[in-house]
C-alpha cells in the first residue's frame, strides 16, 4: 500500500495543477497529448520490444482505457467544473472498481462493497456542503474518466494476478501502456484539437512536464504496480484518498475555501473503511457470493 500512498500524494497536487493552469487556457487534447508523449518518452529506453505482438497489444489497450480515454473525459470536465467539484465527483471510482473486479471474477463480495461505499461516503462528506448544482454534463464527463480509470486499473491486476507478467520486469513492458494513450491521443489531437491554443507559456510547460513524467510517467507506473499488491477492496478505497489530500494542496497554495469539520469528518470515514477492510482480511473470512 506504500505505493499507492506515494502516488497518492503525487497526484494530489495534479487537479490543482490542471484546473488553474491549463483549463480553459489551453487545448485539452493538446495538453494530453503533451502529457502522454512524455510519459512515452520516459519509458522507451527500458521498453522490451521482443515481446510477442498479442502481449504488447494488451498492454497497449489497457493503456488505450486507463490513460488516454481517461485523460479525453477528464480534461473536458474542468471546462465545465471548479477543481473541488471534479475531486468531488472522483468519489464513485471505488466503486466501479470492486464492481468491475468482481465482474471479472465471477464473484460478489457485500463487505468490498459496503467499505467501498464507505469511502464513498467520506469524500461526499468533506465536499457535500459546496457543491454548485447544475454541472451534469462535467459530472457525466468525469464518471466517464473514472469508469475508464477503474477497469484499466483492474484489468492490469488480473492480467498479473493470471501469470502473465511471470518473469517479465513490469518496468520493461509499460511503455506499452503509455504507446496505446499516446495512439488515441494523437488521433483525438488531429480531430478535435484547437491548433490556436497550443502555445504554453514557460509555467505552462513546466505544469506539463511535471505532468508527463512524475503524475503520468512515473505515478501510473507505480500506482498500477501498486495495484498488483493488495487485494480489490483496498484499490478500490486508495481511490478515494486523493480527494482530502486534493482538497488540502488546493486550499494551502490557492487559498480555496474549504469546512475543516467536513475535512476532518470525510477523513475519518475513509480511514475507518480501511481499517474495517483490514478487519477484514485478518479475520480471512469469505464473504464472497460465487
Amino acid at each position: 500500500m506504500r505505493l499507492l500512498t506515494l502516488v497518492t500524494f503525487i497526484w494530489a497536487f495534479s487537479f490543482s495543477l490542471i484546473g488553474v493552469y491549463l483549463a480553459g487556457k489551453l487545448d485539452s487534447y493538446f495538453a494530453v497529448l503533451v502529457r502522454v508523449s512524455l510519459a512515452s518518452l520516459l519509458f522507451l529506453p527500458f521498453t522490451n520490444f521482443r515481446l510477442p505482438a498479442h502481449f504488447k497489444l494488451k498492454i497497449m489497450g489497457i493503456g488505450v482505457i486507463q490513460i488516454g480515454l481517461m485523460y479525453l473525459f477528464f480534461y473536458q470536465s474542468f471546462l465545465f467544473l471548479s477543481v473541488p467539484e471534479v475531486l468531488l465527483f472522483t468519489i464513485f471510482t471505488p466503486l466501479y472498481v470492486t464492481i468491475i473486479y468482481d465482474l471479472l471474477k465471477g464473484t460478489f463480495n457485500p463487505l468490498y462493497i459496503a467499505t467501498a461505499v464507505l469511502a464513498v461516503l467520506g469524500a461526499y462528506v468533506i465536499k457535500s456542503s459546496q457543491i454548485n448544482p447544475g454541472f451534469f454534463t462535467g459530472f457525466m464527463m468525469v464518471q466517464g474518466a473514472n469508469i475508464c480509470f477503474a477497469l484499466g486499473q483492474v484489468l492490469y491486476k488480473k492480467l498479473l494476478e493470471n501469470g502473465a507478467l511471470e518473469g517479465i520486469k513490469q518496468s520493461t513492458i509499460f511503455g506499452y501502456f503509455h504507446f496505446g494513450a499516446l495512439m488515441i491521443s494523437a488521433a483525438a489531437f488531429l480531430l478535435f484539437g484547437n491548433i490556436d491554443r497550443i502555445t504554453p507559456d514557460p509555467t505552462q510547460w513546466a505544469v506539463l512536464i511535471w505532468l508527463g513524467l512524475v503524475a503520468s510517467g512515473l505515478g501510473y507506473f507505480l500506482w498500477n504496480r501498486g495495484a498488483t499488491q493488495v487485494d480489490s477492496g483496498i484499490l478500490a478505497i486508495m481511490n478515494n484518498a486523493v480527494v482530502p489530500l486534493g482538497l488540502i494542496v488546493n486550499l494551502l497554495l490557492w487559498g480555496k475555501e474549504i469546512s475543516y469539520t467536513h475535512l476532518l469528518l470525510g477523513g475519518g470515514l475513509i480511514l475507518l473503511a480501511l481499517w474495517l477492510h483490514k478487519m477484514i482480511l485478518e479475520r480471512k473470512t469469505d464473504f464472497s457470493l460465487h
